[in-house]
Protein backbone atom coordinates (compact mmCIF):
# COMPACT_ATOMS: atom_id res chain seq x y z
CA UNK A 1 0.00 0.00 0.00
CA UNK A 2 1.00 4.09 -0.11
CA UNK A 3 2.82 5.26 2.87
CA UNK A 4 1.21 6.51 5.39
CA UNK A 5 1.93 10.17 6.52
CA UNK A 6 2.19 11.12 10.14
CA UNK A 7 -1.44 11.87 10.88
CA UNK A 8 -2.44 8.49 9.45
CA UNK A 9 0.25 6.88 11.62
CA UNK A 10 -1.35 8.46 14.83
CA UNK A 11 -4.58 7.40 13.19
CA UNK A 12 -3.53 3.80 12.85
CA UNK A 13 -2.96 3.88 16.55
CA UNK A 14 -6.73 4.14 17.46
CA UNK A 15 -8.24 0.66 16.22
CA UNK A 16 -8.88 -1.16 12.94
CA UNK A 17 -10.44 0.76 11.41
CA UNK A 18 -7.74 3.89 11.90
CA UNK A 19 -5.03 1.40 10.73
CA UNK A 20 -6.99 0.11 7.78
CA UNK A 21 -7.59 3.90 6.87
CA UNK A 22 -4.16 4.68 7.10
CA UNK A 23 -2.93 1.49 5.02
CA UNK A 24 -5.21 2.52 2.06
CA UNK A 25 -4.33 6.49 2.31
CA UNK A 26 -8.16 7.15 2.62
CA UNK A 27 -6.87 10.82 4.22
CA UNK A 28 -10.74 12.01 3.53
CA UNK A 29 -12.44 9.10 5.63
CA UNK A 30 -12.51 10.63 9.17
CA UNK A 31 -14.50 13.47 7.83
CA UNK A 32 -16.66 11.69 5.88
CA UNK A 33 -17.54 9.37 8.30
CA UNK A 34 -17.96 12.11 11.12
CA UNK A 35 -20.27 14.23 8.81
CA UNK A 36 -21.96 11.22 7.57
CA UNK A 37 -22.85 10.02 10.89
CA UNK A 38 -23.95 12.92 11.78
CA UNK A 39 -25.74 14.23 9.52
CA UNK A 40 -29.10 15.16 9.06
CA UNK A 41 -32.73 13.59 6.91
CA UNK A 42 -31.28 11.84 3.78
CA UNK A 43 -27.72 13.11 4.75
CA UNK A 44 -27.41 10.69 7.69
CA UNK A 45 -25.86 7.45 7.38
CA UNK A 46 -26.41 4.21 9.88
CA UNK A 47 -22.98 2.56 11.02
CA UNK A 48 -23.77 -0.44 9.06
CA UNK A 49 -24.60 1.73 5.78
CA UNK A 50 -20.82 3.69 6.79
CA UNK A 51 -19.18 -0.22 7.27
CA UNK A 52 -20.04 -0.70 3.66
CA UNK A 53 -18.65 3.25 2.27
CA UNK A 54 -15.66 2.18 4.11
CA UNK A 55 -15.39 -1.29 2.84
CA UNK A 56 -15.78 -0.02 -1.31
CA UNK A 57 -13.61 2.58 -0.35
CA UNK A 58 -10.60 -0.32 0.86
CA UNK A 59 -11.81 -2.03 -2.16
CA UNK A 60 -11.46 0.85 -4.46
CA UNK A 61 -8.07 2.04 -3.26
CA UNK A 62 -7.08 -1.86 -3.57
CA UNK A 63 -8.25 -1.80 -7.18
CA UNK A 64 -6.28 1.60 -8.35
CA UNK A 65 -2.97 -0.11 -5.99
CA UNK A 66 -2.85 -3.03 -8.59
CA UNK A 67 -3.66 -0.56 -11.44
CA UNK A 68 -7.21 -1.92 -12.27
CA UNK A 69 -9.73 0.39 -14.13
CA UNK A 70 -13.05 0.22 -13.23
CA UNK A 71 -16.38 1.83 -14.65
CA UNK A 72 -18.70 3.44 -12.32
CA UNK A 73 -20.65 1.48 -10.36
CA UNK A 74 -18.70 -1.22 -10.56
CA UNK A 75 -16.96 -1.07 -7.06
CA UNK A 76 -20.50 -1.13 -5.85
CA UNK A 77 -21.17 -3.95 -7.64
CA UNK A 78 -18.02 -6.21 -7.07
CA UNK A 79 -18.43 -5.49 -3.47
CA UNK A 80 -21.96 -6.88 -3.75
CA UNK A 81 -20.47 -10.00 -5.09
CA UNK A 82 -17.83 -10.47 -2.33
CA UNK A 83 -20.16 -9.87 0.66
CA UNK A 84 -23.72 -10.38 -0.26
CA UNK A 85 -25.77 -13.09 0.92
CA UNK A 86 -27.66 -13.51 -2.19
CA UNK A 87 -24.75 -14.38 -4.53
CA UNK A 88 -24.36 -17.56 -4.82
CA UNK A 89 -21.19 -19.36 -3.85
CA UNK A 90 -19.62 -20.09 -7.38
CA UNK A 91 -20.78 -15.96 -8.56
CA UNK A 92 -18.34 -15.33 -5.35
CA UNK A 93 -15.61 -17.51 -6.45
CA UNK A 94 -15.64 -16.35 -9.89
CA UNK A 95 -14.94 -12.71 -9.06
CA UNK A 96 -12.63 -13.37 -6.08
CA UNK A 97 -10.55 -15.23 -9.00
CA UNK A 98 -10.89 -12.68 -11.24
CA UNK A 99 -9.78 -10.15 -8.98
CA UNK A 100 -6.99 -12.34 -8.01
CA UNK A 101 -5.56 -12.75 -11.48
CA UNK A 102 -5.36 -8.49 -12.01
CA UNK A 103 -3.48 -8.42 -9.06
CA UNK A 104 -5.44 -7.53 -6.27
CA UNK A 105 -4.69 -9.35 -3.08
CA UNK A 106 -8.30 -10.24 -2.20
CA UNK A 107 -8.05 -12.09 0.89
CA UNK A 108 -5.55 -9.43 2.54
CA UNK A 109 -8.45 -6.96 1.67
CA UNK A 110 -11.36 -9.02 2.51
CA UNK A 111 -9.77 -9.22 6.03
CA UNK A 112 -9.45 -5.51 5.84
CA UNK A 113 -13.06 -5.16 5.58
CA UNK A 114 -14.76 -3.88 9.07
CA UNK A 115 -17.47 -4.37 10.64
CA UNK A 116 -20.60 -1.45 11.83
CA UNK A 117 -19.48 -2.24 15.24
CA UNK A 118 -16.34 -1.39 14.37
CA UNK A 119 -17.14 1.81 12.58
CA UNK A 120 -19.24 2.87 15.61
CA UNK A 121 -16.09 2.32 18.22
CA UNK A 122 -13.81 4.04 16.03
CA UNK A 123 -16.57 7.05 15.46
CA UNK A 124 -17.47 7.36 19.47
CA UNK A 125 -13.66 6.01 20.65
CA UNK A 126 -10.91 7.21 18.36
CA UNK A 127 -13.21 10.46 16.65
CA UNK A 128 -15.28 11.54 19.66
CA UNK A 129 -18.07 12.19 18.02
CA UNK A 130 -21.36 11.97 19.41
CA UNK A 131 -25.22 12.15 17.80
CA UNK A 132 -27.40 14.55 19.15
CA UNK A 133 -30.53 13.23 20.80
CA UNK A 134 -33.45 14.82 18.85
CA UNK A 135 -36.85 16.39 19.86
CA UNK A 136 -39.80 14.56 20.42
CA UNK A 137 -41.08 16.79 17.19
CA UNK A 138 -38.08 15.30 15.15
CA UNK A 139 -38.30 11.90 16.06
CA UNK A 140 -42.18 12.28 14.59
CA UNK A 141 -41.22 14.32 11.78
CA UNK A 142 -38.77 11.41 10.69
CA UNK A 143 -41.14 9.05 11.71
CA UNK A 144 -44.03 10.43 9.39
CA UNK A 145 -41.15 11.22 6.20
CA UNK A 146 -40.14 7.05 6.80
CA UNK A 147 -43.97 5.88 6.89
CA UNK A 148 -44.46 8.30 4.43
CA UNK A 149 -42.44 6.99 1.65
CA UNK A 150 -42.49 3.48 2.30
CA UNK A 151 -46.53 3.82 1.58
CA UNK A 152 -45.54 6.09 -1.44
CA UNK A 153 -43.42 3.09 -2.57
CA UNK A 154 -46.07 0.61 -1.48
CA UNK A 155 -48.40 2.79 -3.95
CA UNK A 156 -46.29 2.57 -7.01
CA UNK A 157 -45.18 -0.71 -6.87
CA UNK A 158 -48.52 -1.70 -6.69
CA UNK A 159 -49.46 0.46 -9.76
CA UNK A 160 -46.81 -1.18 -11.33
CA UNK A 161 -47.81 -4.11 -10.72
CA UNK A 162 -51.67 -3.93 -11.79
CA UNK A 163 -51.17 -2.16 -15.01
CA UNK A 164 -48.50 -4.52 -16.39
CA UNK A 165 -51.40 -7.61 -15.63
CA UNK A 166 -53.61 -5.22 -17.32
CA UNK A 167 -51.50 -4.92 -20.55
CA UNK A 168 -50.76 -8.37 -20.67
CA UNK A 169 -54.84 -9.27 -19.88
CA UNK A 170 -54.06 -11.07 -16.97
CA UNK A 171 -56.66 -8.55 -15.10
CA UNK A 172 -60.02 -7.16 -16.55
CA UNK A 173 -59.80 -3.75 -15.24
CA UNK A 174 -60.54 -0.25 -16.20
CA UNK A 175 -58.74 3.30 -15.25
CA UNK A 176 -57.86 2.59 -11.62
CA UNK A 177 -56.87 3.95 -8.46
CA UNK A 178 -54.72 2.63 -6.04
CA UNK A 179 -54.84 3.63 -2.54
CA UNK A 180 -52.37 2.60 0.38
CA UNK A 181 -53.72 2.78 3.74
CA UNK A 182 -52.25 1.50 7.13
CA UNK A 183 -53.99 0.97 10.51
CA UNK A 184 -52.54 0.30 13.93
CA UNK A 185 -54.78 -1.13 16.86
CA UNK A 186 -53.94 -1.10 20.56
CA UNK A 187 -53.82 -4.53 21.65
CA UNK A 188 -54.95 -3.40 25.29
CA UNK A 189 -57.96 -1.04 24.30
CA UNK A 190 -58.29 -2.54 20.86
CA UNK A 191 -58.44 1.76 19.67
CA UNK A 192 -57.81 1.91 16.17
CA UNK A 193 -56.06 4.66 14.68
CA UNK A 194 -54.64 5.42 10.78
CA UNK A 195 -50.55 6.53 11.13
CA UNK A 196 -51.66 10.05 10.43
CA UNK A 197 -53.92 9.78 13.80
CA UNK A 198 -51.44 8.30 15.77
CA UNK A 199 -48.64 10.27 15.39
CA UNK A 200 -51.44 13.30 15.72
CA UNK A 201 -53.11 11.85 18.75
CA UNK A 202 -49.88 10.11 20.39
CA UNK A 203 -51.77 7.99 22.48
CA UNK A 204 -54.51 6.08 22.80
CA UNK A 205 -57.00 5.13 25.50
CA UNK A 206 -54.64 3.17 27.73
CA UNK A 207 -53.79 6.28 29.15
CA UNK A 208 -57.22 7.60 29.85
Amino acid sequence: MTDRSNSADQRAACCKLGRVAGGYDLSRLDDDLVAYWTGEGDEQYSTRELATLVNQRVLEAALQEAGVSYKEGEIENTYRLLTDDDVTSGTRVQTRNELERDGVPVEAVESDFVSHQTVYNHLTGCLEASLETPSDEERLERGEEKLGALQNRTEAVTVDTIDQLRRNDVVDIGEFDVLVSVSVTCEECQQQFTVRELLDERTCECAD
